[in-house]
């Protein structure tokens, strides 16, 4: 694929991005545009491998290697090389539903796995995927085509994110008639509240909306299953439910002091903060709420929620921002112990870090630390975080964070942001339908089935799976949607 010589005489270059400086003056994405010459010099750099592990799909050390969706990647990279973009296009969404959400905000496995990784930077898969399909977009390809015929079938879809999105959109092709059902006033999931428009512009989301609906699927916003509308009436009013709801149950830090003002889960401050930017742009609102202007930002977590926190405090005025991460600083290159093609578990600064370091001269990180005590002032509003150094020590076969001696010490906050992860589903629907639940809350269904421990239900993404990448949330809601046609039709066409 691509130039039998061209990973030798090209080296990798990646699309890039606003000057740091620049793009947290607004909440614009934050990629500049590729010349067509560049992205076709960076085709050429795939390898005629033999096997390719960029499209595998595979889970290694427990972390995706390839991609979970098996994009056919050597073949498009091959295409854009040659020019052919329409092709190149045809092929992406043969395994992709969503390539625009992908190619901007998955981490890419694929790269990670990349063969001529092994001796070279990757080829830059990423980039490619993102301009095959803003080029589809912007060329006029990405046009409706709804089914020919229809099954008469009705499927409820609960959750509009990556795995609701694709399961609808797989199930709408099949000919079955889908609602969505998204309790936030707009559809998209995480994709819409839970992504900071500089990482994805929601422009990007609803434009593919729009063609869904063209394409006959209905959405219900404001709609929340197990409140506004009782869980089992979707059994009674259609032939098949998918859940597709989500982790989006947040991990607390139940210390001293918890219950001060100015403390807030991630997602109670990244949603909003979307929702306020959109408001405003509709013309339905013309407050915008910057919560962290002229405050000290304490934000624990080192993960990409934690990332875009960062990236959003800085947008709004912040002080100063510091990110607590419990883990270890990774190495600089792969350690002995994460071999190709692993996910490469190396040290990098993603959008926040580089802004937050172009500000204040340092990335805003400090490794091996965590809280022990929020503080707070006379108005019972934090205004400090006690904090500890840790190091990981062997316990009874587990690795447990054990403190270190002497190293106490208080870090100004004015706020702090929970960046921890997801535990699991809410309980609402799981209880209400009476569903089987694994030992960590997700909803029990076996992964290739879908299927729940009540008839007629499946479940996919996140809340089957626990907290994880969209492209597994992609893979998953196509999954199940191939399984609940089988269930509805007998067999399935489905790939």
């Amino acid at each position: 694929m691509g130039k039998p010589t061209g990973f030798i005489e090209y080296q990798r270059e990646t699309i890039a991005d606003r000057s740091p400086t620049e793009r947290i003056k607004d909440w614009n994405e934050i990629h500049e545009h590729f010349q067509e010459e560049k992205l076709k010099t960076q085709g050429a750099r795939c390898m005629d491998c033999g096997t390719p592990y960029c499209h595998t799909g595979i889970t290694l050390g427990g972390m995706a290697s390839g991609c979970p969706i098996n994009n056919l990647i050597p073949e498009f990279n091959h295409l854009v090389y040659q020019g052919k973009w329409k092709e190149a296009y045809h092929r992406l969404m043969k395994t992709n539903n969503f390539p625009e959400f992908t190619g901007r905000v998955c981490p890419a496995p694929c790269e990670g796995s990349c063969v001529l990784g092994v001796i070279e930077p990757p080829v830059t898969i990423k980039n490619i995927e993102c301009a095959i399909i803003d080029r589809a977009w912007d060329e006029g390809w990405v046009v409706p085509n709804p089914p020919v015929n229809r099954t008469g079938k009705k499927v409820a879809v609960v959750g509009s994110g990556p795995a609701g999105l694709s399961a609808a959109d797989q199930l709408n092709k099949a000919g079955h008639l889908v609602t969505v059902y998204e309790r936030a006033d707009r559809i998209g999931g995480l994709l819409m509240y839970g992504i900071p428009n500089m990482k994805l512009d929601k422009d990007v989301v609803t434009r593919r909306v729009k063609i869904m609906e063209e394409e006959g699927v209905s959405f219900e916003t404001g709609v929340e299953i197990g409140k506004d509308l009782p869980s089992k009436q979707l059994l009674d009013e259609f032939d098949s439910v998918i859940l597709c709801c989500g982790a989006t149950k947040p991990r607390d830090l139940p210390i001293e002091g918890r219950d001060l003002k100015n403390i807030h889960f991630a997602m109670e401050f990244l949603g909003p903060n979307t929702k306020e930017i959109w408001d405003i742009k509709e013309g339905k609102s013309e407050q915008f709420t910057e919560l962290a202007k002229d405050k000290h930002v304490i934000i624990i977590g080192g993960g990409d929620t934690g990332t875009d926190c960062v990236g959003t405090s800085i947008r709004h005025g912040c002080k100063t921002v510091t990110q607590l991460e419990i883990m270890p600083k990774p190495p600089e290159e792969r350690a002995p112990n994460n071999p190709w093609p692993e996910w490469p578990k190396v040290y990098k600064m993603d959008y926040g870090q580089e802004e937050a370091a172009a500000l204040y001269g340092a990335d805003p990180r400090e490794y091996l630390i965590t809280a022990s005590k929020f503080e707070g002032d006379e108005d019972g509003k934090v205004k400090a975080v006690h904090v500890h150094n840790i190091e990981w020590k062997e316990e009874n076969g587990r690795f447990m964070p054990v403190k270190v001696p002497g190293s106490e010490r208080v870090l100004k906050a004015d706020l702090v942001l929970l960046a921890m992860g997801f535990l699991g589903p809410e309980a609402t629907i799981v209880e209400e339908l009476g569903l089987d639940q694994d030992p960590r809350s997700n909803v029990k269904a076996e992964y290739g089935r879908f299927t729940t421990s009540v008839d007629k239900v499946f479940a996919a993404g996140d809340m089957r799976r626990g907290q994880s990448l969209i492209v597994w949330a992609i893979n998953e809601g196509r999954a199940a949607a191939r399984e609940c046609d089988r269930y509805l039709m007998g067999s399935t066409q489905l790939p």
